[in-house]
């Protein structure tokens, strides 16, 4: 496997529609979500997320079009994703992606098979006492049981919904970032991102570089807006989940 695609990430507190407008979000088309994540129900009730402190995530988000559901593997290593989930592929209604991920000095592999759904059709997966697990598809079985063997997705529950405001390709300086503000349980912000694609000349040492070049591009173009960033280490699915989480043993 060759140099990975790099998505890094900013967290912004605070406002977040005095920041949205100051990053060029106001106006533009907005794709409104609402997400779901998938947590063993014993866990949570013990105040534990085993998937999530085992690197597994189960996402389910509505409202766009299409529909989808998301089993991540994050962080994991390159020698575990193995077979024919050692490549990205995408097979219609599936894509499976890897990924580098950084977040300020935190830099992890993730990858991540998506199934598109139609509109509507994992409504019932994550209504009370359903099993979140029955909509996972027999890919996404197969990449779990080859790629991550010690997790088991017995007894499930669905956490959520968070709301989703996402922005896509506004420009930012010289970049293209999205802008995604989320909401739930009393946490509201916003994570500004930019992709970093591998190019024909590079090698681990220039694109390290240049995809460190653009992280600094990106801080300084927010805070060049007077945007202050978030000084939480943690990335917006485990502070999302560990309010959730809260909230469920409440």
């Amino acid at each position: 496997m060759g140099l990975l695609p790099t998505e890094i990430k900013v967290n912004v507190e605070g406002d977040v529609e005095v920041a949205l407008s100051a990053l060029g979000g106001s106006g533009r088309p907005m794709t409104m979500r609402r997400i779901w994540f998938a947590e063993e129900r014993n866990g949570v009730a013990e105040g534990r997320m085993p998937l999530l402190h085992g690197g597994v995530i189960v996402r389910f988000r509505m409202g766009g079009s299409p529909d989808d559901l998301t089993v991540k593997l994050r962080p994991c290593t390159r020698e575990q994703l193995v077979g024919r989930f050692s490549a990205p592929f995408e097979t219609d209604p599936s894509k499976y992606k890897i990924e580098e991920d950084w977040s300020g000095n935190r830099r992890v592999v993730a990858a991540s098979l998506t199934h598109a759904h139609p509109p509507g059709a994992l409504a019932d997966a994550v209504k009370p006492g359903a099993d979140p697990a029955a909509s996972i598809d027999a890919a996404q079985d197969q990449f779990l049981h080859a790629c991550a063997p010690d997790v088991r997705l017995d007894g499930l529950v669905a956490l959520g919904p968070v709301h989703s405001t996402k922005a896509d390709d506004v420009p930012l300086d010289d970049l293209e970032v999205d802008l995604e503000a989320w909401s739930v349980a009393g946490l509201r912000f916003l994570e500004v991102s930019t992709r970093v694609q591998p190019e024909g000349e590079d090698d681990l040492e220039k694109f390290t570089a240049r995809a460190e070049r653009k992280q600094r591009e990106l801080q300084d173009a927010v805070r060049g807006r007077g945007v202050e960033l978030s000084e939480h280490t943690d990335g917006k699915t485990r502070r999302v989940l560990t309010a959730l989480a809260a909230a469920e043993q409440r």
